[in-house]
């Protein structure tokens, strides 16, 4: 096999920026990369098919003989499904060898719990592949449990750590706080919005501001809750950025908040602790992974979160510390260039290719 003719079909929503990510990282390592998708989204180079649209998550069965048709057309090298709930389990149906399959978090510690059938599925998705990747130990643990034959890995999505670097402490004006997750209910971004809401009654000479990017179905419900709070002064709702839109609203902060209720790795703590900002997070175990265990909060609870905001804003030493700390982390564990590396050699090993 020639190495410019190396063939990657990715299997996975092409709206997501990790997908798109993904894609440019393994392009620019000389492959070919494909991607079949139930939503389309421009990515440079990348040749996409596009399913019916999923609109319930029964359609996903129903899309098993378009995805094997497209797979079986562009006969790649090696396949690689991301979410295995969904292009997992279409990627398994479709028999194409080698099969890697990455579990993003709800995938495997949320949907299989709904019933028998979803768990069933789960595995037996699973055990067609030849490689199994997660990014946190729970994720690892999750995917062993259904007894796959192949080998399961961690590797992490990683920061680019070109774009997300720290800024001058020294330049960071007031008490700036970001949140970068999607405005869904795990990711309970009530709760942060009530926590600086108490921080700001508290201490209203400190200059509190947060900044909300994301997106997502409780827009309506956020905008109300801000109002109701008398925030709009204190709360900016800066919607979806690209990556150059992120690393400026993160360079003007000191704390990043992310208390979701279940969650693997998160790529936005990773970016935040990339950036040099304190993260306070839910205590669970893919941050206890990367956070020091005095920041870790319950996810629910905004007094918790407001007391720890509250605790870090009496100390901008101690803030600034752990950021120098997250600085450290990320460079020795976190970036990105080294995590593809490492996928790239896993492609190769199991395509046989050196």
């Amino acid at each position: 096999m020639a190495e410019a003719n190396r063939h990657l079909c990715l299997l996975g929503d092409a709206t997501s920026p990790h997908i798109q990510r993904w894609a440019v990282e393994m392009r620019a390592r000389g492959y070919r990369v494909s991607l079949v998708t139930a939503r389309p989204a421009p990515i440079e180079g990348v040749e996409q098919k596009v399913l019916a649209p999923v609109r319930r998550s029964t359609d996903w069965l129903l899309r098993v003989g378009q995805a094997r048709r497209f797979v079986q057309a562009l006969a790649p090298d090696i396949v690689h499904a991301h979410y295995i709930t969904s292009y997992g389990y279409l990627a398994a149906r479709c028999g194409r060898h080698p099969l890697v399959m990455t579990a993003w978090g709800s995938d495997l510690l949320v949907t299989p719990q709904k019933n028998t059938l979803m768990r069933w599925l789960t595995g037996w998705s699973l055990r067609r592949a030849d490689l199994i990747t997660g990014d946190s130990q729970s994720l690892i643990d999750a995917a062993k449990a259904y007894g796959p034959a192949c080998p399961v890995q961690e590797i992490h999505w990683g920061v680019d750590l070109a774009r997300f670097a720290p800024a001058p402490w020294a330049a960071k004006t007031g008490l700036q706080i970001v949140s970068l997750r999607s405005w869904e209910p795990n990711y309970n971004i009530d709760t942060i919005v009530e926590a600086v809401a108490t921080l700001v009654a508290r201490h209203p000479e400190a200059g509190v501001q947060l900044h909300l990017l994301g997106g997502g179905s409780m827009e309506a419900a956020l905008r109300a809750l801000v109002t109701a709070r008398g925030m709009e002064r204190h709360v900016v709702f800066h919607g979806r950025l690209d990556d150059a839109g992120m690393a400026r609203v993160l360079a003007q902060c000191k704390l990043s908040a992310s208390v979701p209720t279940s969650d693997a790795t998160s790529v936005s703590v990773l970016e935040s602790m990339a950036c040099g900002l304190a993260v306070v997070a839910s205590d669970l175990d893919a941050n206890r992974a990367w956070l020091d265990a005095s920041l870790l909060v319950p996810p629910r609870d905004a007094a918790a979160l407001a007391r720890c905001l509250e605790t870090l804003a009496a100390d901008d030493a101690r803030m600034q510390r752990h950021g120098q700390e997250n600085v450290k982390r990320i460079a020795r564990d976190g970036d990105r260039a080294v995590q593809m590396d490492t996928m790239d050699r896993l492609y190769r090993e199991r395509m046989g290719t050196p």
